[in-house]
């Protein structure tokens, strides 16, 4: 019985294209606006997290001020010096490794090609931090460190511009009024999470940098890498009881440095951009209830055009069972007509953005799902009330329907 209804159902829709077409209109764009914001929001938290995991993990980052900028319109907060990275390495248990930072802007040129770009200043500590794949060469000697030899290493954005992607390790360019050696290039790492060129650097040793570019020992930042066996909670506690006492900052007044921990950072972006994307799928869910008053419209409507039919029905012994069941079948097809156009629509406009957002595009079964499951039950719910009238109809009035 249910395929005769079936067949029934769907000749029903055949005679009437464009009619049913713009009745399940509603539902292929609620479907397809549900799946399409929610794919989005996950690949948009993963290519944040992504992002944030490129800073390094279970990383406590120490900068002096009260935020990025100097804050305020007093004076500028001392910076770090090298007696601290020593305290923080020796003092505090947990403490993986110390990376001081030194920077400097400059032109790098090489064979009549100029890129301006970053100096970073640092130690062998800042590849065993955050851990960066080199493509060739090797990070630096000890002895290099400690001579503050004219030595670096290049990020794939530089490489590209200074020496048209080619081989760099063995070359030598000049940065600055500097000659460096070039002894390793980085793996590429995109944008960083709150945006810049994180390939867009020169890195080199800490003393070199202080030594011809900054012309001071004053270290900017600190990267504290933090055993995974620790809290960062607790090792940021202990940071900051001792920058404190070591700065001299007397009780009741504020820090004048901050600690960023990486993975709250990641949190809290990563929360975000879920609450987002919740609140704009539900806005984009309102169309499915659009769509589902459209179905019952035209259930109604469809009910009111077939009213002699139905009595014809009823009075050659149909019961009334079957004529809800007849109608309530259209309603659930025409619905998920609607929610499989609604899916393929979806991963069209999710190819085609993806790829314009840079954010990675992966086929999440579960949304994917629910949506035509919401859609069926769509068809179930608002199907049911114009099929629940053309089964109570009278067969006498019906048949006396024009």
């Amino acid at each position: 019985m249910f395929g005769t209804i079936f067949i029934l159902a769907i000749r029903s829709i055949r005679r009437h294209l464009l009619r049913s077409f713009l009745t399940i209109l509603g539902i292929v764009i609620g479907v397809g606006a549900v799946v399409t914001m929610v794919t989005l929001g996950k690949a948009t938290t993963a290519a944040v997290q992504t992002q944030i995991a490129a800073l390094g993990t279970n990383i406590l980052q120490v900068r002096p001020g009260q935020g990025f900028g100097r804050g305020g319109g007093g004076p500028r907060p001392p910076d770090f010096e090298p007696s601290d990275v020593i305290a923080v390495q020796q003092q505090i248990a947990g403490v993986t490794a110390v990376a001081p930072q030194a920077q400097a802007t400059a032109t790098a040129i090489y064979e009549g090609a100029n890129w301006s770009t970053t100096i970073n200043g640092t130690t062998s500590a800042y590849f065993q931090v955050q851990p960066w794949e080199l493509t060739s060469g090797r990070l630096f000697t000890p002895v290099e460190e400690a001579a503050g030899k004219a030595v670096c290493i290049i990020g794939s954005t530089v490489r590209t511009n200074l020496f048209r992607g080619g081989e760099a390790v063995g070359k030598r360019f000049r940065i600055g009024n500097v000659s460096c050696d070039v002894i390793g290039t980085l793996s590429t790492r995109g944008q960083a999470g709150f945006g810049g060129d994180q390939d867009d650097v020169v890195i080199m040793p800490l003393k070199t940098v202080q030594r011809r570019f900054t012309g001071s020992t004053d270290i900017r930042l600190m990267l504290v890498g933090v055993d995974k066996a620790y809290s960062t909670t607790q090792i940021q506690s202990a940071l900051t009881d001792l920058l404190r006492e070591r700065r001299a900052i007397t009780a009741g007044k504020d820090d004048n440095f901050n600690i960023f921990d990486t993975r709250q950072i990641s949190d809290t972006l990563t929360g975000t951009t879920q609450l987002l994307t919740r609140i704009v799928a539900a806005v984009a869910a309102i169309s499915l209830v659009v769509g589902g008053i459209g179905i019952m419209n035209i259930m109604l409507v469809s009910v009111t055009e077939r009213t002699r039919e139905i009595g014809i029905r009823l009075a050659i012994g149909a019961v009334a069972n079957e004529v809800l069941m007849q109608f309530l079948v259209e309603a659930i097809v025409l619905s998920c007509l609607g929610g499989i156009v609604g899916l393929f629509v979806a991963q069209a406009v999710i190819a085609v953005v993806t790829p314009l957002m840079q954010v990675p595009w992966t086929f999440d079964v579960q949304i994917n799902l629910v949506a035509f499951a919401i859609s069926a039950l769509i068809g179930v719910v608002f199907g049911y009330f114009p099929a629940r009238r053309a089964a109570s109809l009278n067969p006498i009035d019906a048949l006396r329907h024009e």
